[in-house]
């Protein structure tokens, strides 16, 4: 977080430089609001509201209600853009303003409110440094969204505005005269639908017009500006990451999951290490720690905090360790919240003997007997027919359309350049005519990645529908015994949210916030299986590590919250497109063989991970 600038020729001015973007864009948001809704409802532009509001630039009089509602929806869409310090939102007000104050004394004959015109022009133009961040170009496909999106808000606008206005004395028209009207006027014809005098018909069909004009105009810019670049990571850059893991990858057992090519990456001006990020609604989301020398980590989080200035991104760290949280809030001012545990197991430890590990001895003894076998290897050793029955069995077994991962995901399996990682998989003859024969004898799949030479981190697991409850037990116990045999020392198998605060708020002593916190978590539990996971982690008798979340204000967890929850596939917003359509999406494009994405790819572009039910689960996901 850059540290604000004192310039002595503004110490005296009553008003802090960086809070001109937010009073900008509130500003317009509001004015755009009133000239919608004076647009639409006569009464209103009529009213004593619309004349208090009719001396603030962009507003204008009933002499011009016709523009009114484009003018209104230009300034609502600019308002979000002033807010974030956008250049292009500066230069889009600068130009309208002196248009704002010229209308005032022409159409309202009102020095006052060319004067606020003016005096707001002024203080953009005092402060242009603080609208320095670059714009966001979109891909073409954001200009046939903007064209149904705004299509069909336009048209829900245009049938109030016919139906605010009075039509004539020949009564009511019926809703498809309505229909019909709108359509026409969007495209700047003459409609079925007569009013009571040649004005408000001016005013209907201006209206009409002018939005069909808005659509038209911001659809060809949309369609005519950069291309926006795909999340990629670059071979290049993946080859970097590599070098950099081979190096310093023992110290995160997250760090693997930054080669997710759905990822981009900035590095430190040295080069030893690099911090990994994605851009969702606007936050730029980073997972774990920088990659690389601690000593570093220090430039590459400068380089991501100077892009996410440059872009007016929001900065997010999720799943960072406690080194990396100290990291991050010493260089950038940044605050740190807990966001739950990582369960790692010591396997030279690991035993299921004693009383702490009965459940899940005479569970995994229960799963053998039923006749069920498991194979640990590592996926080089795997064959191309096997990886393929794997890469089915994660998508039959997938519980939702939407792969679900991101900070602790990888999201393809097999690859060549992956060899290093375990699979660990349960094999059992199906019953005659049981669901997927094509997968032959296999029962249930784990897939650790590599956590430097002699640890492993589990990036998903998943089971057959039909298989007997118990086998995830079996998995990974199996694991874990034969982990040593492959040189591995530690495991990290879940990612348990809020877990301090569970186990916390069921011991005796607990206070009643600390006990309705966790009543919160158990009732949430019902869809993000919160509980279970913490649960079905402490069988193993494991060591919790803590992992925070880094952001710069609480009141921007909402959004990060939001943000995060796109990224691991809680909250889908894209379209759901034809199979024959996805492969033209920016991104999608098939890769040479060598980089060709062979694991569970989704429509959306998000990858990895897995619905958190009782079936599998990603490092995020929860089992039953």
């Amino acid at each position: 977080m850059s540290s604000e600038r004192v310039d002595p020729r503004r110490s005296r001015w009553p008003l802090r430089p960086s809070a001109v973007p937010r009073i900008m864009g509130t500003g317009a948001a509001v004015i755009g609001l009133l000239d919608v809704v004076s647009a639409v409802f006569p009464a209103f532009r009529n009213g004593r509201m619309h004349h208090m509001a009719a001396v603030f630039p962009g507003t204008v009089s009933s002499l011009a209600a016709a523009t009114s509602v484009v003018t209104g929806i230009l300034l609502l869409m600019l308002a979000h853009a002033l807010k974030r310090g956008k250049q292009r939102a500066w230069w889009a007000a600068v130009l309208l303003l002196p248009v704002g104050a010229a209308t005032q004394l022409v159409y309202r004959h009102s020095i006052f409110g060319a004067v606020i015109s003016l005096t707001l022009l002024g203080l953009l133009i005092r402060n242009r440094g603080e609208f320095t961040a670059l714009s966001d170009p979109r891909t073409r496909w954001r200009a046939a969204a903007n064209f149904v999106g705004l299509s069909a808000f336009a048209f829900a606008l245009g049938l109030v505005i016919t139906s605010a206005h009075p039509s004539s004395e020949r009564g009511a028209p019926g809703f498809l005269d309505r229909c019909e009207h709108v359509l026409l006027g969007l495209f700047g014809f003459e409609g079925p639908v007569a009013y009571t005098s040649d004005r408000v018909n001016d005013v209907v069909a201006y209206s009409l017009g002018g939005l069909g004009l808005l659509i038209a105009c911001s659809t060809v810019y949309l369609l005519l500006r950069p291309a926006r670049p795909v999340a990629e990571l670059s071979e290049e850059d993946e080859e970097r990451l590599r070098a950099l893991l081979v190096r310093h990858g023992a110290r995160d057992s997250l760090g693997h999951f930054a080669l997710r090519r759905d990822k981009s990456v900035v590095f430190s001006p040295s080069g030893k290490a690099a911090v990994c990020y994605r851009v969702v609604s606007g936050v730029a989301l980073a997972s774990g720690d920088p990659i690389g020398d601690v000593e570093a980590w220090p430039g590459a989080i400068e380089e991501y905090m100077d892009l996410t200035r440059a872009h007016a991104w929001l900065p997010a760290v999720v799943g960072c360790s406690e080194t990396g949280g100290e990291v991050w809030t010493r260089e950038t001012g940044l605050d740190a919240l807990e966001l739950g545990d990582e369960a790692i197991v010591a396997t030279a430890d690991f035993t299921l003997q004693g009383r702490a590990m009965r459940n899940v001895r005479q569970m995994v003894k229960r799963i053998e007997r039923s006749g069920y076998e498991c194979r640990v290897r590592r996926v080089r050793d795997l064959d191309e027919d096997e990886k393929h029955r794997v890469r089915l069995a994660a998508d039959a077994w997938r519980g939702t359309d939407t792969e679900r991962g991101f900070s602790m995901a990888l999201g393809r399996f097999g690859e060549v350049a992956d060899g290093d990682s375990v699979v660990v998989t349960a094999h059992k003859e199906r019953e005659p005519g049981a669901p997927h024969p094509e997968l032959g004898d296999l029962r249930a799949v784990l897939h650790f990645v590599p956590w430097g030479d002699d640890g492993m981190s589990l990036e998903l697991m998943r089971r057959d529908r039909a298989a007997d409850p118990g086998l995830n037990e079996l998995l990974i116990v199996a694991a874990l015994q034969q982990a040593p045999e492959l040189g591995v020392r530690r495991v990290s198998l879940n990612f348990a949210m809020f877990r301090s605060a569970l186990a916390r708020g069921e011991r005796i002593g607990a206070g009643p916030v600390l006990r309705g916190w966790r009543g919160l978590l158990v009732f949430l539990s019902r869809w993000f299986q919160i509980e279970s996971l913490y649960k079905f982690n402490a069988k193993f008798q494991p060591e919790w590590v803590p992992r925070f979340l880094v952001f710069p204000n609480s009141r921007d967890l909402p959004r990060i919250g939001f943000a995060i929850m796109q990224a691991e596939g809680f909250v889908t917003l894209s379209l759901p497109l034809p199979e024959a359509l996805q492969r033209f999406l920016p991104g999608r494009a098939k890769r040479a063989p060598h980089r060709q994405q062979s694991g569970y790819a989704t429509a959306d572009g998000s990858q990895g991970g897995s619905r958190p039910d009782d079936h599998g689960h990603s490092k995020t996901g929860a089992v039953a």
